[in-house]
């Protein structure tokens, strides 16, 4: 396989939110982070727009004209968290098509597929709903990607593990009747924008493939690490995904200002390397789309472990960790629909 690539693309910049948590800074910290550690190992490339069926796969037209009619005419609030600026449209559409880039290159197929492929957009996407930008989100860009994983290259199963902070109520409420994608999140609660408890399950031919993993202010890497380790490797292994996509939000941090989780940088590196030990037994890619984190120095150092974690030439060792009550309450009450989880 060929080295890891990461996507990103100048119009991330050119997104102007204001004086907003969600800013270009975010971005700049990352380029810097990654610079002082050399690279990594990573190829970097620029993202393409993302092609309009792609979009159209998850909303409607008048969703995607009104935002880009937005932002022609120098842009707007379309609510108080969620701005439009005169390159937000351009910026929204190389954050999906960075997230189909990934998609499209881990099942390329080939000794040119990259071992790990990630996307470092602005804005965010996993709390855009169908027809309803939200929480700083225009487009829900990993529902994109999944959709076009199944839809253009022909996949029944495709994961999604979402540990952003925040639940992202917009990936669950596209893909909540859709079995050929499980979306798992692990959250805090109560805390915007609201979803994710878990009596929420999906619904119709979608119904168990939801699965909401909420946790209290003050959850550490204790707690979320478990949860990946204890109850998502083992689901993944009975749902035996052909690809997984990470919903990678760093707004977890203990030191982020929006949310009061207590993880460190060391923990993210650890759900990553649990969850790129378990693909790997599965034989499924493992990509990635960043989400939120808005302290920006913790986020890069977050962001950058995780991509030492998954793109490492030789796989780190996973280091298991203690099962964590709300872990064992999680496959108990998982193991109706996923029975090895009991």
């Amino acid at each position: 396989m060929a080295a890891p690539v990461l996507l990103t693309h100048p119009s991330s910049l050119e997104h102007d939110t204001g004086p907003h948590p969600e800013r270009a800074e975010r971005l700049r910290a990352i380029e810097r982070e990654l610079a002082a550690r050399g690279g990594l190992g990573w190829e970097r490339r620029d993202s393409p727009a993302a092609a309009r069926d792609a979009l159209l796969r998850v909303h409607p037209a008048q969703h995607l004209d009104r935002i880009e009619a937005l932002s022609r005419v120098g842009g707007g609030h379309i609510d108080a968290d969620t701005v439009v600026s005169p390159a937000s449209w351009e910026a929204a559409i190389h954050a999906a098509g960075g997230a189909v880039e990934v998609v499209d290159l881990l099942l390329g197929g080939g000794d040119d597929r990259p071992r790990a492929a990630a996307s470092a957009h602005r804005p965010p996407g996993h709390h855009c709903e169908t027809a309803r930008p939200m929480g700083f989100c225009l487009l829900s860009t990993v529902a994109i990607a999944a959709r076009h994983a199944v839809h253009a290259h022909g996949l029944e199963r495709v994961m999604i593990i979402d540990w952003d902070v925040h639940h992202g109520n917009g990936t669950q409420q596209v893909l909540e009747a859709d079995a050929s994608v499980l979306f798992a999140s692990i959250h805090q609660a109560p805390l915007y924008p609201g979803t994710g408890s878990t009596r929420e399950t999906g619904r119709g031919d979608g119904e168990g493939f939801t699965v909401n993993l909420p946790v209290p202010s003050g959850s550490g890497d204790e707690t979320f690490v478990s949860l990946v380790q204890h109850v998502l490797v083992p689901l993944a292994r009975a749902y035996a995904p052909q690809l997984v996509l990470i919903s990678a939000g760093y707004d977890a941090h203990a030191d982020d200002p929006l949310a009061s989780c207590s993880v460190s940088d060391a923990g993210f590196a650890a759900m990553a390397v649990a969850i790129r030990e378990v693909a790997g037994e599965l034989g499924a890619p493992v990509g990635l789309a960043l989400e939120g984190g808005y302290d920006v120095d913790a986020l890069a150092r977050s962001f950058c472990d995780t991509l030492e974690a998954l793109g490492a030439q030789v796989p780190p060792a996973s280091e298991p960790v203690a099962e964590h009550p709300l872990a064992t309450d999680a496959r108990e009450r998982l193991a109706s629909r996923w029975p090895t989880l009991a």
